[in-house]
């Protein structure tokens, strides 16, 4: 089984975390630019962030054999805040980057209007940039946060074809298939989806135009959701052809539209992260090499 987890937060994992993603199929990711928990006051905390995400996270994964990208945004929940607004002018810097696969998350939290004149923006830079997007849908009042969100997505113009609408489930995965976007579900205990909810999702709707991550971040979450839900798709009579359409091929067609997924170097054998010569507190060097020499 090969996996594409195209919505995870491997800056809130382990090490541990990415060997084990390794040793259950993983080879791909997609990180999207998202909360951290606490909430940042200041413009410059995004530019390290965003440079973490573009740099040492893509390192860290490559040691494991694992291909990471990243979505950049100024998520919905800091929208709020009118001191990182400025955020939407670093945007177009960080979206010409390689491995950037999207914009996103952008979308909803508490649907206040500071939060959609950010994604209406935001909708219009990935526009700008030939990128797709990836819709955060708000934990409370979902389907007016989806149908809202569609609206927006209809009144910007964007194609459909290239907006994922994510943290979806029973009550909202029409309206985004009677849009004609693509649906994501994060497999996560208790807020979201389980495994057996996804695959009656997969029975009703099919396989088409779905992505399944595991959505992995500080919280209580499973970093191997992905790879749990493939395992109860073949339980449930689905072939080892359809699991690799839902975990690897959909995820690539999705992100594809970028033109900017780094798969060449995908390998089968993780690397050795203990032994590489990147010592901790070493800097990274532009583009996200190790500034060591070849002796450790």
């Amino acid at each position: 089984m090969r996996i594409f987890d195209p919505h995870i937060h491997m800056t809130s994992r382990t090490t541990d975390d990415y060997e084990a993603m390794h040793a259950a199929g993983v080879r791909a990711v997609v990180e999207p630019a998202f909360w951290l928990g606490q909430p940042r006051t200041s413009v410059g905390s995004f530019v390290d962030y965003f440079d973490g995400l573009l740099g040492w996270e893509r390192f860290r994964a490559a040691q494991f054999g694992i291909a990471h990208h990243a979505t950049i945004a100024l998520n919905p929940k800091e929208a709020n805040d009118p001191r990182l607004l400025e955020v939407l002018d670093l945007l177009p810097r960080y979206l010409e980057k390689d491995g950037v696969v999207a914009v996103g998350e952008v979308g909803f939290d508490s649907m206040t209007d500071a939060e959609e004149k950010v994604m209406v923006r935001q909708l219009e830079l990935a526009g700008e940039h030939d990128l797709p997007v990836m819709v955060h849908t708000p934990h409370r009042d979902k389907v007016a946060g989806t149908r809202r969100t569609l609206e927006i997505v209809g009144q910007v113009g964007l194609p459909p074809e290239r907006v994922l609408v994510d943290h979806l489930n029973e009550k909202t995965v029409d309206l985004v298939d009677d849009a004609g976007c693509w649906a994501g579900f994060s497999v996560y205990p208790d807020t979201k989806m389980d495994e057996d909810r996804m695959v009656a999702i997969l029975d009703r709707r099919g396989l088409d135009r779905v992505l399944v991550n595991s959505a992995a971040d500080w919280g209580r979450s499973d970093p191997l959701k992905t790879y749990r839900t493939g395992q109860a798709m073949l339980a449930g009579g689905y072939s080892d052809d359809d699991v690799d359409r839902v975990l690897w091929r959909n995820p690539v067609a999705f992100y594809g539209q970028s033109g900017r997924l780094l798969l060449d170097d995908v390998t089968d054998d993780a690397g050795d992260f203990a032994g590489n010569t990147l010592q901790r507190g070493e800097p990274l060097a532009p583009g996200g090499a190790s500034t060591a020499g070849s002796e450790g």
